[in-house]
């Protein structure tokens, strides 16, 4: 007997894979603008899902993010990602904030309650305008923050990712256990949604006192 996806259950997978990394690369661009980690002037305005949202110019932000998702998709497919966090680092590259999509895979993914996607791109387009006012829940960040992108996913996953890195010469590498860790974290649920095809919460752990 057969313990597979069928074909059709793979082809709506592959369908919430490409929604969801559409969703996170606007997410990742509107986390660094209304986080200020770049000045507001390499961003313009843009509607994503019917909300206006704010995608960073500058190509080289742009080609890592899309990197970045582009790299995460083969173990997207797969339902092997637990969790993609983007975090803010001090100038000591410790983190002072973390955006947390926490993803749980759907046993038989199907789109017979939501053929058009509507109902999935309102909840989408939910998470975005949380996103955009997240600011008024956090604390100021520091001076000279960076960011960079955390997958927390399963070890049968590795492969799958380091075989990705071979062909797009995209390196990922192990986290500094200094930079997994938000101390004295306090939690800022914003969203959560629970789809045929896909579930997913979003949260904020953020360091407080951030200095």
């Amino acid at each position: 007997m057969s313990t597979g996806r069928s074909s059709k259950q793979y082809e709506v997978a592959q369908v919430a894979t490409d929604i969801l990394s559409e969703f996170l690369e606007v997410a990742f661009h509107c986390i660094l603008y209304v986080r200020e980690i770049y000045p507001n002037t390499v961003f313009e305005r843009c509607r994503k899902y019917n909300v206006p949202v704010q995608m960073c110019c500058h190509p080289d932000v742009k080609q890592y993010i899309v990197d970045v998702i582009q790299s995460l998709k083969p173990i997207l497919d797969k339902q092997q990602v637990d969790k993609i966090a983007l975090v803010i680092l001090a100038a000591d590259q410790n983190p002072v904030e973390k955006f947390v999509f926490d993803i749980t895979p759907v046993s038989n993914p199907t789109l017979s309650e939501d053929t058009y996607l509507l109902r999935l791109e309102q909840a989408l387009r939910a998470f975005l305008l949380k996103l955009n006012i997240c600011d008024a829940s956090l604390q100021v960040l520091p001076e000279d923050c960076t960011w960079a992108v955390q997958v927390h996913t399963e070890n049968a996953a590795l492969l799958g990712i380091e075989e990705q890195q071979i062909l797009q010469e995209f390196p990922w590498i192990e986290a500094d256990e200094s930079q997994v860790k938000v101390e004295n974290a306090k939690l800022v649920p914003l969203k959560a949604m629970t789809s045929p095809i896909m579930k997913m919460q979003l949260y904020i752990e953020e360091k407080s006192p951030k200095t």
